[in-house]
């Protein structure tokens, strides 16, 4: 089944050419294909899941192919019923490849990294939201991507059963403690009241977060109308559950969401859940998942 839309080429295009060309090097040469295969023998190779998780990355893979070898030939409607499956049961055939059988082993590792990657984020992902199932918590990511595989990773959050958070710097204002540094707890609603205005002014639709550290600094927050969302940085399980209460017992339930972050692992992400907050933000979803076990063996040639 495809659960989203998938980026747009022009989001990884470049990034498959930089893939194919540190590993062709200048000259564009797969050494051992060039002297070892018959320049006309084809083959066929299927890519096998050996792992359990959430296949992610599928429909990137053709892309990769054309960028080798436009003859190379993808299973199409494997893609469209393979991705983001989840698989408990292993060895799984996900798809073939078919074509020259030197452009396909030339192809082979660029194709493994992206789909071995952007599995991993997603298996991980689907862990934490089923740690947290049953709970109003939804898992988001975070900025902590890998250069250049940002729209690949948020995609595979979003495979994984996850939530977005912002794409960047470019797309929501988010006013973490370093940018309200020197601001005194008592004056910082009326200094937030200011930024939201500019915002307001600039861009009524681009949303607004603050990062608190203490329950202080909530009280201040939640007298600002316009914030859509209050961070909770690393506060423990007690705190943050007097800090859902204080959020409700404002008025701003519904209004304004509270996400947990810092400090979230697969051990404590039920615990902090069942505090009542809105989100919880997990930067190891995408900076420290492990690769999924896909291989690709040729079947034929």
């Amino acid at each position: 089944m495809v659960v989203d839309t998938f980026p747009s080429p022009e989001q990884f295009q470049k990034l498959i050419e930089l893939a194919r060309d540190e590993d062709l090097g200048p000259q564009h040469d797969d050494v051992t294909s060039r002297l070892c295969l018959d320049h006309h023998a084809r083959g066929v190779g299927v890519l096998l899941l050996k792992r359990p998780g959430v296949v992610c990355g599928l429909p990137i893979v053709e892309h990769v192919c054309r960028a080798y070898d436009a003859v190379l030939v993808v299973e199409l409607h494997r893609v469209r019923e393979m991705e983001g499956r989840a698989f408990d049961a292993v060895p799984v055939e996900l798809l073939s490849i078919r074509g020259p059988l030197a452009s396909l082993l030339s192809a082979e590792r660029v194709i493994l990294n992206f789909l071995q990657r952007m599995s991993g984020v997603a298996t991980l992902t689907r862990r934490f939201v089923q740690a947290v199932a049953g709970t109003r918590a939804r898992i988001c990511d975070t900025r902590k991507t890998i250069p250049g595989f940002r729209a690949l990773d948020k995609y595979a959050v979003r495979a994984g059963g996850g939530v977005n958070h912002r794409v960047g710097l470019h797309d929501m204002l988010l006013l973490k403690d370093n940018h309200l540094a020197g601001v005194p707890t008592a004056r910082l609603a009326a200094h937030l009241r200011r930024v939201v205005a500019h915002n307001l002014a600039e861009d009524a639709t681009r949303p607004i977060e603050v990062e608190v550290t203490t329950l202080e600094q909530l009280r201040e927050v939640l007298l600002v109308d316009g914030i859509g969302f209050i961070l909770l940085d690393n506060m423990d399980r007690a705190t943050m559950a007097r800090a859902v209460e204080l959020r409700d017992s404002s008025g701003r339930k519904g209004q304004v969401e509270l996400e947990a972050s810092g400090g979230v692992s697969l051990e404590t992400v039920r615990a902090i859940a069942e505090t009542g907050v809105d989100r919880i933000s997990v930067g190891a979803l995408t900076h420290s998942a492990t690769a999924l076990d896909i291989s690709l063996e040729v079947v034929s040639a």
